[in-house]
């Protein structure tokens, strides 16, 4: 029950939650401990034994962050502490017609996060013949992990909003009295394919080299050099999804509802021990977990 309320509030709020529905005082330094403990001690990914084999797979990995702190001396450690971001990389996988995603997180480097994609992928019904649907925003990383864990198994799209993002920024450059429209001129062009006329019409206008700002050149780059992972048409007429929505909902929704609160800064291993916690109930591993708690 501790454990349950300190995973959705601050300490002190859940707390207040406990008095309100079992009245009982509970001190924040005891609810705290204890929350903190079982996130150490729970298992955050599904038994892949126990998962279906899944025709086809969409999965996705993006990166957000949350405050970390290191302690400094003192009687209380304040002195001297050091506040920081760490980024959390959360990954998510489902089988097509699914409503069960399943999560997973991790404060570790590249390599770890690849190797947690590939286990949460596994737990959603990752097998041999099963087709991988990936996207993400453009970071390279994300590519270099999905190739490496999915191969030929599967095909990656970069988010079609992140890539809009990046026309919308050279809009006003290139047809600053129609720049809406133009906007969707291109985005359009993306959807069916054809890159070749967006970089057309990129390419004239672009800004001379080492100029401090220059939208229409990034978006130019950033196009031609990820142009393999662009074909939104065979993504649409397949019915799979083109953005990259449901990872950076799960971001709000396992991570940061809890784990970035205001004023909250969190040591490292107490952030890690919270987000098992956040995405075991993400996963449905509460009510399996508390039995064998309890032996």
């Amino acid at each position: 029950m501790l454990a349950d309320f300190g995973a959705e509030a601050s300490f002190q709020a859940a707390t207040l939650r406990v008095k309100e529905h079992y009245g009982v005082r509970v001190p924040i330094s005891a609810l705290r401990q204890q929350t903190l403990r079982h996130g150490r001690a729970i298992t955050a990914l599904a038994d892949p034994q126990k998962a279906r084999a899944a025709t086809q797979l969409i999965t996705e990995m993006d990166g957000s962050m949350i405050p970390v702190m290191e302690p400094g001396g003192g009687h209380d450690r304040r002195k001297g502490k050091r506040l920081f971001w760490r980024e959390v990389k959360l990954c998510c996988a489902r089988p097509v017609g699914s409503v069960q995603t399943r999560y997973g997180a991790t404060l570790g480097n590249a390599t770890t996060a690849g190797w947690l994609w590939q286990e949460v992928a596994r737990s959603a019904g990752l097998h041999p013949q099963t087709r991988v649907h990936g996207l993400g925003d453009g970071a390279r990383w994300i590519l270099e992990q999905f190739t490496s864990n999915f191969g030929e198994q599967g095909t990656y799209l970069v988010d079609f909003y992140h890539v809009s993002d990046y026309l919308a920024a050279a809009q006003t450059r290139v047809c600053p009295g129609q720049a809406k429209p133009w906007l969707h001129r291109q985005q359009g062009r993306l959807l069916n394919n054809q890159l070749c006329k967006v970089l057309r019409t990129l390419h004239p206008h672009q800004e001379p080299e080492g100029t401090p700002e220059a939208p229409v050149q990034t978006a130019y780059r950033y196009l031609s050099e990820r142009a393999d992972q662009l074909d939104y048409q065979t993504a649409r007429q397949n019915d799979l999804p083109i953005g990259s929505g449901e990872i950076e909902s799960g971001h709000r929704h396992v991570v940061q509802q809890r784990l970035k609160l205001s004023g909250c800064w969190w040591k490292e291993t107490n952030a890690a021990a919270m987000l098992n916690l956040r995405v075991a109930r993400a996963n449905d591993l509460w009510s399996t977990y508390w039995p064998a708690s309890k032996n």
